[in-house]
């Protein structure tokens, strides 16, 4: 078996074994359940991983957490495969096999994108397969660049269904092509226009979806790069955010050689990947600047991506130095040690209360499904055929309505619902009862739901517990006749 082969299929056993051992995180546990209602557009992303997650959970009949995240995780055993190509491309099969070793190396790949119920995943195998594409489509010619150029819109077109972001990325290609001056003939030629074509029909669904749905998705993403306020060492502070989810290590030298790419001279493949990296790096950290919302640090985790290909080169050229290879078996060492210490202390908490003691929360009960509450719910009798559940925000929903299955409807009473309004609108089951479940202490929650029902009874707490330590309590309470506001 060759060197790329075994890599991909060592860490994706790692990474298999990392997914059945760790309950889905609150954005992963909203997207499944708000996810179990198929639709050709969602508020929050694009439809690429909510169809994911549905599609294994009724394929394989289970919503495990190794089930929803399977796809996500053979997904990026493909993006290790075809960095592993882009690299070969840019300097052989040494440089490639580095670059897939990097992208492992990385949290913010090689954890997050590389194994969560998130747009990340799919979102990076589909801009690696355009960026592929277009590495093959440029000097090529006749039936053969058209085949190429078809092939990166088609991809395009899939990074698009994953995130907006994508946008960025494209707007790369687009960026090289007007300042190279050998490719720079491929805009007077249809074959970029080809690629647009059959990208915007690969997206044509969401806005099919925006237009029915008042724009919901494009103006809750497009709110995000709005601001009234001008804070100039913001983009610093993400940077630096940035480089901690990259590792600092290697970030830097990634940023080292963006800059060299653009310096004259460079090979026209270093700038085509500097180029497709930019945009994405650049534009969250200016917007960052006045925008009136944080933003995550993972946003410009595609311009990033493209930059590994060029560290693989590096790597290959360097790894007879032994501090090259004391970093990268560090590196490896860090992301296994810290993988392994929250698989375990989900499975055995056998930290037991000392993450609060350095955190403000113990973060274990978010790792953790809430399964205590489910058995607890149905050994009261409150979970009946036909139950509807409400919750008073869509991350609690999203944790809540993952414990309880797809059996149980579950309502988020908020203006800000996200998803959970559309798969489940509450005007649908006015005047209905439900058990409503907060987080929030009773006295506050009672307030809340009050606001929602015509009558309000205070229930029994429920308590999320992992090895008989309670974690978190839940306040309980039953609506009377819900009032849609």
């Amino acid at each position: 078996m060759s060197p790329i082969l075994r890599l991909i299929a060592a860490t994706t056993l790692i990474r298999l074994a990392f997914a059945a051992a760790t309950g889905l995180g609150v954005d992963e546990s909203y997207m499944v359940t708000a996810g179990r209602v198929l639709s050709l557009g969602y508020f929050d992303h694009p439809p690429s991983s909510w169809w994911l997650s549905w599609g294994a959970s009724h394929l394989l009949g289970t919503e495990a957490p190794v089930a929803v995240r399977l796809p996500f995780i053979l997904l990026f055993a493909l993006s290790q495969f075809l960095i592993w190509r882009i690299g070969c491309v840019l300097a052989g099969q040494r440089a490639g096999y580095w670059a897939a070793v990097g992208l492992n190396l990385s949290p913010v790949f090689g954890v997050t994108a590389a194994d969560w119920v998130l747009p990340d995943g799919p979102l990076d195998a589909a801009l690696l397969g355009a960026a592929l594409c277009l590495l093959n489509a440029l000097p090529a010619s006749g039936r053969r660049a058209t085949g190429w150029w078809a092939a990166a819109g088609v991809c395009s077109g899939l990074a698009l269904f994953s995130k907006y972001s994508a946008v960025l990325t494209i707007a790369g290609a687009f960026l090289y092509l007007a300042v190279d001056p050998i490719h720079r003939r491929w805009l007077r030629r249809p074959h970029p226009y080809l690629a647009v074509i059959l990208a915007a029909l690969v997206f044509s669904p969401v806005p099919i979806w925006n237009a029915t749905h008042g724009w919901a998705s494009f103006a809750f993403q497009g709110d995000r790069a709005l601001g009234f306020r001008f804070r100039p060492w913001m983009p610093l502070q993400t940077l630096g955010g940035e480089a901690l989810f990259v590792l600092p290590w290697i970030w830097l030298p990634m940023m080292i050689l963006l800059v060299r790419g653009f310096r004259r001279g460079a090979a026209w493949r270093h700038r085509l990947l500097c180029c497709l990296a930019l945009p994405p790096i650049a534009v969250f950290a200016l917007i960052s600047a006045w925008s009136s919302q944080r933003i995550l640090y993972h946003w410009a985790a595609p311009g990033y991506l493209m930059l590994f290909p060029l560290l693989g080169e590096q790597i290959a050229a360097r790894l007879d130095r032994i501090w090259v290879r004391r970093v990268i078996a560090g590196s490896a060492a860090l992301v296994l040690v810290a993988v392994t210490v929250v698989a375990t202390q989900i499975q055995f908490d056998w930290l037991r209360g000392g993450l609060a003691i350095v955190m403000r929360n113990d973060p274990t009960s978010e790792g953790l499904d809430w399964i205590s509450v489910r058995e607890d719910l149905r050994t009261r009798g409150l979970l009946p055929p036909g139950a509807v559940v409400a919750a008073l925000n869509w991350r609690d929903a999203g944790k809540i309505g993952y414990a309880l299955g797809p059996d149980v409807t579950v309502l988020c009473l908020n203006a800000d619902s996200r998803q959970l309004g559309f798969a489940y609108p509450v005007r649908a089951f006015a005047g209905q009862d439900a058990i409503v479940l907060s987080v929030d202490p009773s006295p506050r929650a009672v307030d809340e739901a009050k606001a929602w029902f015509a009558s309000v009874e205070v229930l029994p707490p429920v308590s999320v517990v992992l090895d008989g330590r309670i974690l978190r309590t839940l306040t309980v309470l039953r609506g009377q006749s819900l009032r849609p506001r």
